[in-house]
């Protein structure tokens, strides 16, 4: 199986529904194991080089193969790839809701990060090898009262008159945020007044095991 494009929208972010309602009380371990996440992260680096380093069959880009190796790897998931460069930024892009495998969420996201954030210019070669790269896997979104959102432990999803907007869980705790400020930043990037979270939007939260290069 190829890496080939998605029709699914994939949705960039700063990084840095039906079921039940989420209360915050539960504290599961890691899901994923240190082999586990080296093999995502290599799968991550791979899927951005393949684009940048042409084969000899195909003189545009190669393509990497995409059949998940486990179960695991296999289960639909969302995912979130960050791509870090000295430190700052350099490209995030995820899909916030389960539409394909774990395994080839890391890879479409890696690459639409590295290709397709229209925040930043394209990866290039000689960057490549220097880049950080940290994934968030997430839990399914579920509808949270807005009182029952932990900051550091929730990401935050919200939805108003077609509007929709998202923030991992580490955001709000890098930047120094309070509850309150946490959901309306997430109203903002969503393009909803403020105090949307208040009037009637769609709150969801959802949880996420982060890691990267440097943490495994």
């Amino acid at each position: 199986m190829s890496l080939l494009p998605r029709s699914s929208p994939a949705v960039s972010l700063e990084s840095s529904a039906a079921g039940a309602e989420m209360s915050g009380k539960e504290t599961p371990g890691p899901e994923f194991s240190a082999a586990e996440r080296t093999q995502l992260l290599y799968l991550a680096h791979q899927s951005i080089l393949s684009a940048l380093e042409p084969g000899p069959q195909q003189p545009e880009q190669q393509e990497i193969p995409l059949e998940p190796p486990t179960t695991h790897l296999a289960e639909l998931r969302g995912v979130f790839t960050s791509l870090y460069l000295g430190g700052a930024l350099r490209g995030c892009v995820g899909y916030p809701f389960p539409i394909t495998s774990l395994y080839r969420a890391v890879a479409e996201t890696a690459r639409a990060a590295a290709f397709e954030d229209n925040r930043f210019d394209p990866v290039t070669l000689d960057e490549a090898p220097s880049l950080q790269i940290e994934l968030s896997v997430l839990s399914s979104p579920r509808p949270i009262l807005a009182d029952a959102v932990e900051v550091g432990r929730h990401g935050l999803l919200i939805s108003s008159s077609g509007l929709r907007g998202l923030l991992l869980p580490q955001v709000a705790a890098e930047r120094g945020w309070n509850r309150i400020t946490f959901l309306e930043q997430t109203c903002r990037k969503a393009g909803l007044p403020l105090d949307a979270w208040q009037k009637g939007a769609t709150l969801e939260a959802f949880t996420a095991e982060v890691f990267g290069d440097t943490s495994c």
